[in-house]
């Protein structure tokens, strides 16, 4: 890689453009860059990692920050490096994200950061674009210089100070930078991946434990406390240790001298805790089933104890029910003669209640016949309070006759009853006709009126129907001009989104011609790349004893090999393929593009040159006027159907005139011939009235005369009937009652028994009956007699005996099912133990295996006896490449006096072992630690040890070729030979066609070094000088 231009613009310190040329400062591969502090010469450094990588080194600010406060708002920060790489001249620039002046406006906005990368075509003559993207372009920058920021800082950016601390730093401060340089993180990774493997199997195997232990606590609850475990030739485990409370708990070990008798007892984790669990198990059993046969002996004699005492219970019980009941019936029996007298007096009642039920029958009768006397008496009376004071005394007979005469006068009323109302149907009539002419009359009032106003309204409809026409034939004519101003307008608008779309093709069929560009280099410098390197491809399908395709020989002695980054068949096929897609894409954004162009064409052609704005002004104008005149122009219909009802009406109203003309004429004469017929009605009327105000009054008050009649001769009758009828049931009641026995009908009703009463006087004899019948048969029972003759039973002595006993049956049965139920837990626990126990054995293994392997891959195995990790392994191997090239400078600068060396002597404490770095003294002979260097020789060393780390990583990074490299600063602390030594040594460097820039404040190197890029600071910002001899 080498360095060509520079361009800085707003930069950091700098506040405009300022350009450094760096073939002018290498052309003798030597170059000082020096300036006052804060000048701006690591602001240099930093604009050639910022171009490279889009960031600056270390912890220094980017972005925004990058901006210089001294440069013009509208001056953008970019930087712009020219460089050779992989034999490829490119062109980077580089924006990062700032802030500038809004368009409209105060204030600012943020700029997004921008990149580009060119490359220069020497057949083409000038810089063809590569691409925009800031990953696509940091990618390929990546993969051409073969190394990371980090690294490119630290390989050719050569900070001293770091390299000084390296010298003086710790294991792990070296092994953090080796890192960063040599990726060594999948190292890292495989350690840290068996850790995790291994921690992963022993939390398995603890799982395990755990279950184990839990079992086994678990098994000594089941065993109980009384079960003898405590054997010393047994190896039974420690349970010591609690159990975890839930999935994820681990169990904690008791310390051996806490343990008491069981020290050597194995514990969770420990060897021999499954075998130990296991035997604890197995002694539980035995113990357990030995329990169960005891306990199931003792059931078997609290069981025969317990029938012998329920024999007892029984036979106690059945003597005192026997000698209860005997007592009782003797009981019974005094209370029966006691109720003797009782018995007598009821069964004499119910005999008289039978002999009263023969009269029942006439009583109920005789009773029935008073009830209806009383009730048509009561009616009687009701119905004569309702006749004149004058006919209250009048039997039945004179009531009758006296409605037969009212019937009569009420018949001959019914002619006059039609004659009134034929009289009021002529009153209505009259009326009818009165309402009909004022009708008439008024329907003539209002059709002279309306008839008077008839040519006005007539004019008025004529002239809306005209203007309706009149605004019909606008609103057609604008419709007609709308329709091609919106067409345009449509147009207008397609053009102004086709405008953009035709923008944004050109930009689409740039960015692919400029992808199709690089996909043809790319494609070009593979195929270059491969025909370099043919012979080696060509020398893979050699075969001894066979020709050459290219010589003819048949013997191969030294076949041609492939190179580093050799390109074959396929690498290069693929970038054709490439190419030919990215041809397709050009051709297809061409067509876009074109396409689009075309149809701009075309809106334009339509919408003219006219603004798109006075296109909608004009269209909105258009339709304002159409819909308004339009809506206007929408009445004709509803003015013409208008015109069309008032016609309809003037007729109307003519001939209702007429017709009420012609009524009117033909009603005077109705009217007369009414009049004459209701006054000869009236005189009729008058004499039928009477007194009363109308006929049908005294119709209506003859008829409520003849109904009160009735009603009273009807009640009559009916009293007179119910009397005969109670006479003849008093003298039948008096025949049955001395028929029965009884002196008169009133004691006869005196026996008489409801059916409740006689219901009951019957149960209560038939129970005295059956209560006798009981009591009798108990005293005679023998086995109740025999009972008696014995002395009294105690049942409750008797059953605390069986309780006493049944007490002792459920213990003892409660005894056997504990003791079945611990012996079936315990099989059940065992055979889980035993389970688990084989399923262990693997992963015990599996974690033995993987914490020896992670334990010397962490250093921390007694196997690894350097106690050095795997990364630092391998770093020190590289640190051994890195010292190797370091010492070859450091002997030259030191006069053939120092070497460095790598050491990997064992560090003390937890100190990470195998990256030592000492210095062999070879005044002395002696190899002694680098921090006992002085300050001088510290710069010296600590410089070779930067070239030499150059060096190595460039090799690692694919062999980059690295023309250009910058030192920073300690030249100040060397002597005058010192010094020179130094410079030789950079000198050689210029040998390999390298560029070295020094940057350094020290002024003697000014006069030692031609070639100087000083850095000026002032007001306006800071700028560069060249000075270049010749």
């Amino acid at each position: 890689m080498r360095l060509h231009r520079l361009s800085l613009t707003a930069f950091g310190p700098f506040g405009g453009t300022q350009v450094i040329d760096f073939d002018r400062l290498t052309r003798d591969g030597l170059f000082l860059l020096h300036g006052p502090t804060g000048a701006g010469k690591t602001s240099v450094l930093d604009a050639v990692c910022f171009a490279l990588y889009g960031s600056v080194p270390g912890a220094r600010p980017g972005g925004g920050a990058l901006r210089s406060d001294l440069a013009q708002p509208l001056t953008p920060t970019e930087v712009v490096l020219e460089l050779t790489v992989a034999e490829r001249r490119l062109e980077i620039t580089r924006l990062p994200e700032q802030p500038r002046p809004k368009k409209r406006g105060s204030g600012t906005t943020r700029e997004k950061a921008q990149s580009r990368l060119r490359e220069f075509d020497a057949a083409e003559g000038g810089w063809q674009p590569l691409s925009r993207s800031h990953q696509e372009i940091g990618e390929e920058i990546g993969q051409l210089l073969g190394m990371s920021k980090e690294q490119f800082c630290q390989v050719v950016l050569l900070p001293q100070g770091d390299f000084a601390r390296f010298l003086r730093a710790d294991a792990e401060a070296r092994a953090r930078l080796l890192g960063r340089l040599f990726d060594t993180r999948r190292f890292a990774a495989l350690e840290e991946r068996l850790n995790i493997r291994r921690r992963a199997a022993a939390d398995r195997v603890t799982a395990g434990d755990e279950r184990l232990l839990a079992l086994a606590h678990r098994m000594a609850q089941a065993a109980g406390a009384d079960t003898d475990l405590d054997d010393p030739s047994l190896p039974l485990p420690d349970l010591t240790v609690e159990p975890p409370r839930s999935g994820r708990g681990r169990t904690a070990r008791v310390p051996a001298q806490s343990r008491g008798d069981r020290a050597d007892a194995p514990g969770p984790g420990e060897p021999g805790f499954a075998d130990a669990v296991l035997v604890r198990a197995a002694v539980a059993r035995a113990s357990a089933r030995e329990r169960l046969e005891i306990a199931r002996s003792a059931v078997r004699a609290a069981e025969a104890a317990e029938r012998t005492a329920a024999g007892r219970l029984e036979e106690a019980h059945e003597r005192d029910r026997l000698q209860r009941r005997h007592a009782d019936a003797r009981r019974r029996a005094a209370q029966l003669a006691a109720r003797a007298e009782d018995h007598t007096r009821m069964r004499d009642r119910l005999e008289r209640g039978r002999a009263a039920a023969d009269v029942a029958p006439a009583l109920a009768l005789r009773a029935a016949a008073r009830r209806e006397l009383d009730a048509a008496r009561t009616a009687e009376r009701r119905a004569r309070t309702q006749l004149p004071p004058d006919l209250a005394g009048t039997d039945g007979d004179g009531l009758a006759d006296l409605e037969r005469r009212l019937r009569g006068d009420l018949g001959s009323l019914a002619a006059a009853r039609r004659a009134e109302r034929r009289s009021a149907d002529l009153a209505v009539e009259r009326t009818a006709l009165d309402r009909e002419a004022r009708a008439d009359e008024q329907t003539l009032l209002d059709t002279a009126d309306w008839l008077a106003g008839w040519d006005a309204a007539r004019e008025a409809h004529q002239r809306r129907i005209e203007t309706a026409q009149e605004a019909a034939a606008r609103a057609e004519q604008s419709a007609a001009q709308l329709r091609p101003a919106a067409e345009r307008l449509a147009a207008a608008r397609r053009r102004d989104v086709l405008d953009q779309s035709v923008r944004a093709a050109e930009q689409e069929a740039l960015d692919a011609r400029e992808r199709a560009a690089a996909a043809h280099e790319n494609w070009l410098d593979l195929k270059d790349r491969r025909l370099r390197g043919i012979a080696a491809e060509l020398a893979q399908g050699l075969r001894d004893g066979e020709p050459c395709a290219v010589c003819g020989a048949r013997g191969h002695p030294d076949p041609a090999r492939a190179g580093t980054g050799h390109v074959d068949r396929a690498a290069e096929e693929a970038a054709l393929a490439d190419h030919r897609r990215a041809e397709d894409a050009r051709g297809q954004a061409e067509a876009r593009r074109q396409s689009a162009k075309e149809a701009l064409v075309g809106a334009a052609a339509t919408a003219g040159d006219a603004p798109t704005a006075e296109l909608a002004a004009q269209v909105e104008e258009l339709q304002t006027r159409h819909t308004r005149d339009h809506a206007a122009g929408a009445d004709l219909h509803a003015a013409r159907e208008a015109y069309a009802r008032a016609e309809r009406e003037y007729e109307r109203r003519r001939d209702e005139a007429q017709q009420a003309e012609r009524r009117a004429a033909a009603r005077t004469s109705h009217r007369e011939a009414l009049d004459r017929e209701r006054a000869a009605l009236d005189e009729e009327l008058r004499q039928a009235r009477g007194e009363s105000a109308s006929v049908a009054e005294r119709a209506g008050r003859l008829e409520r005369q003849v109904t009160l009649l009735a009603d009273a001769a009807e009640t009559s009758r009916t009293a007179h009937a119910c009397a005969e009828r109670l006479q003849a049931a008093e003298a039948a009641l008096s025949e049955a009652a001395r028929g029965a026995g009884f002196d008169t009908p009133q004691s006869a009703a005196e026996a008489l028994l409801t059916d409740a009463e006689w219901r009951a006087l019957q149960q209560r004899l038939d129970q005295w009956q059956a209560e006798s019948a009981a009591v009798e048969a108990e005293l005679a029972d023998p086995a109740a007699l025999a009972a008696a003759a014995l002395p009294p039973a105690d049942p409750d002595a008797a059953r605390t005996a069986h309780e006493a006993v049944g007490h002792r049956l459920r213990s003892a049965a409660a005894a056997q099912s504990a003791a079945r139920d611990r012996c079936g837990e315990l099989d059940r626990l065992s055979a889980r133990a035993a389970t688990d126990a084989r399923e262990l054995a693997p992963l015990r293994t599996a974690h033995e295996r993987l914490d020896r392997l992670a334990g010397l891959a962490s250093g921390t195995s007694s196997e690894n006896e350097r106690r050095m990790r795997l990364e630092s392994y391998v770093l020190a191997a590289r640190l051994e490449q890195v010292a190797a090239a370091a010492s070859e400078r450091l002997y030259k600068m030191s006069s053939g006096r120092y070497t460095l060396v790598h050491s990997d002597e064992r560090a003390g404490g937890t100190r990470r072992s195998g990256l030592g770095l000492h210095v062999i003294d070879a005044w002395t002979g002696q190899e002694r630690d680098t921090a006992s260097l002085s300050g001088g020789e510290t710069f010296f060393a600590s410089l070779a040890l930067a070239l030499g780390l150059a060096d190595v990583v460039t090799d690692e990074a694919g062999g980059t070729r690295l023309d250009t490299l910058f030192i920073d600063e300690g030249f100040g602390s060397l002597d005058e030979q010192t010094l020179d030594e130094v410079l030789d040594v950079l000198d050689a460097l210029r040998e390999r066609d390298r560029s070295v820039g020094i940057v350094s404040h020290v002024a003697d190197l000014r006069g030692r070094i031609p070639a100087q890029l000083e850095v000026v600071k002032n007001r306006s910002g800071s700028a560069v000088r060249h000075r270049v001899p010749g």
